[in-house]
């Protein structure tokens, strides 16, 4: 493996790239922990490369997928709650409620992204909550959430959003008046 993690860290994305390639499926813990950090690589192509292999590798691998939640890395939080996401981890839900309300505006709209994708209806108070959020794009997501899982908004809750003049959240609300 040293060799393995030394080319995913100090690689050029051509050679990061070839490295993750021969992992899929990997089961070793070494193998997956390197493939995580690369969720933080500065190539988007590494970063997909690596998002890509997580979400389609068959094994049971959620544990360590969970712990990349507590990551220092806002990208390894946010991409690894998309992961799970993916994988339709349902246990992962607890943890990636946390994460709703991380410092990182990016975080919080993956982590809401993930929790409407998993279906996670017991987070109905998170995605309301978050339609207050102070990031457009997190209101964003939790908006599509609520939309999708059609979770029923305050017709004030809806004029406040609907002051956004933003399109996108127009259609959305369009949307959810026609549930309604």
């Amino acid at each position: 493996m040293g060799n393995i993690s030394k080319v995913l860290e100090s690689g050029s994305s051509e050679e990061k790239i070839h490295v993750l390639e021969g992992l899929d499926d990997t089961v070793n813990p070494r193998d997956l922990e390197e493939i995580v950090l690369r969720l933080d690589d500065e190539d988007i192509r590494v970063r997909g490369e690596a998002f890509c292999l997580l979400v389609s590798n068959k094994n049971e691998i959620s544990e360590i997928l969970i712990d990349s939640l507590s990551a220092a890395s806002k990208n390894i939080r946010g991409f690894g709650s998309l992961v799970l996401a993916n994988r339709d981890e349902t246990v992962a839900i607890p943890n990636i409620t946390r994460l709703a309300k991380d410092k990182d505006s990016m975080v919080r709209s993956c982590a809401l992204g993930a929790l409407g994708h998993l279906k996670a209806t017991e987070a109905k108070d998170v995605f309301l909550e978050a339609l207050s959020d102070s990031d457009i794009e997190t209101r964003k997501s939790a908006l599509w959430a609520v939309v999708d899982l059609e979770i029923r908004v305050s017709k004030e809750m809806i004029n406040k959003i609907l002051t956004e003049g933003d399109s996108e959240i127009k259609e959305m609300i369009s949307v959810l008046r026609e549930k309604s």
